[in-house]
């Protein structure tokens, strides 16, 4: 049971929105043809408007209508209601086609669109991509929720994608993402064989427990969320193994606390790493590289190069390449580093991102 809310947008020419005697006539069309599907409706409130139209039309106060039109051309109408389990929905979206074909051709309208009918409640279907854009997915069902001292924690059931791991709102691996985790580890091109790794963040485990298939010599791993590694290891075994359960191995440790802190007495007692891995929080959507995120990212930065051996490789993953001037903030962040380093990247499509994905592989020059 949720909310179900159906959007229709239609563009006219905006000498017709302009004028408002041709915006009354545009209103008693949409509304005339409203009523074929809900015949009992009722106009509750109108608002005034110098250069537009809006008002809220409603069927036995269960069916709520939205209706806008904008002088500059732009006509809006937004249905909601409550649907029950196990009861048929008001509209499908074929019925939803055929109101919008029938509005279109009497409006004449340059363009016209009917989305599918948006299912809002308890179970989130709608997440955002690197981009900002709204994904739906098809979870049906919410497996764990909590929050930590860090962040908003949730693991959700997709029916094609499997568990999800989803943190403060944000989409990060699901069970089909093998892909993500082998491009970020550049298998089959880094040798792990007998090197010395530290994981920061890296809290699902994926990357540790496909790491320990290379033969390391050892990897660290440092996360501060204790909660996630116990969210994860009961519903992403799949992706993590018992890694998580186990904590410590002979080739591998995980330990809880703030990675910043543990680089910090790595770099006092001289220890150094074959790879460090950048586990953490994408780069961010900005248009400029200023604030804490940006600030965490080159203290993250720093701190890596002073734990990497001279020939070691800092791994990392960076965000959607659609993001191309975010991407661009943090290749600069990297020429800005000293001693300088050199990068490349790569990409991978990412099943539960629902978008291609880019990755740096970041040396000394």
């Amino acid at each position: 049971m949720a909310a179900q809310t159906i959007l229709f947008d239609f563009t006219v020419d905006k000498e017709r929105t302009t004028d408002a005697k041709e915006r009354q006539e545009i209103a008693k069309l949409l509304r005339q043809e409203l009523e074929h599907i809900f015949p009992q409706l009722n106009l509750m409130y109108q608002m005034p408007m110098e250069h537009g139209y809006y008002c809220v039309l409603s069927e036995n106060q269960d069916t709520i209508i939205t209706m806008r039109i904008f002088q500059q051309g732009l006509v809006t109408i937004n249905v909601e209601y409550y649907l029950e389990n196990g009861k048929e929905p008001l509209m499908s979206f074929d019925s939803s086609k055929r109101l919008e074909n029938t509005i279109a051709k009497k409006l004449k309208v340059t363009s016209g669109q009917v989305l599918p009918t948006l299912k809002r409640g308890a179970v989130a279907r709608y997440f955002p991509s690197s981009d900002e854009r709204i994904i739906e997915y098809d979870i049906d069902s919410l497996l764990y929720e909590a929050r930590s001292p860090f962040q908003k924690i949730q693991i959700m059931h997709s029916k094609t994608l499997g568990n999800m791991l989803i943190l403060d709102e944000l989409q990060n691996i699901a069970e089909s993402d093998l892909i993500y985790t082998e491009t970020l580890m550049g298998r089959g091109n880094e040798n792990y064989e007998g090197k010395e790794i530290c994981i920061l963040g890296g809290g699902d485990g994926a990357l540790l427990y496909e790491l320990l298939k290379e033969n390391p010599k050892h990897v660290v791993m440092l996360e501060i969320d204790e909660l996630v590694m116990q969210a994860c290891n009961k519903y992403l075994n799949s992706i993590c193994g018992d890694v998580l359960e186990k904590r410590k191995g002979d080739n591998y440790e995980i330990i809880v606390g703030d990675c910043v802190e543990y680089m910090k007495k790595f770099i006092s007692e001289g220890r150094k790493f074959d790879y460090v891995f950048g586990d953490l929080t994408d780069i961010p959507i900005s248009g400029a590289p200023i604030g804490e995120c940006w600030d965490f990212i080159r203290t993250i930065l720093e701190h890596s190069f002073h734990i990497l051996k001279s020939d070691g490789k800092y791994l990392t993953h960076g965000n959607g390449t659609s993001c191309v001037e975010s991407l661009e903030l943090f290749e600069e962040q990297l020429r800005l580093l000293k001693p300088k380093v050199k990068f490349t990247t790569s990409k991978a499509f990412v099943p539960s991102f629902m978008e291609e994905w880019l990755f740096y592989q970041v040396s000394l020059a």
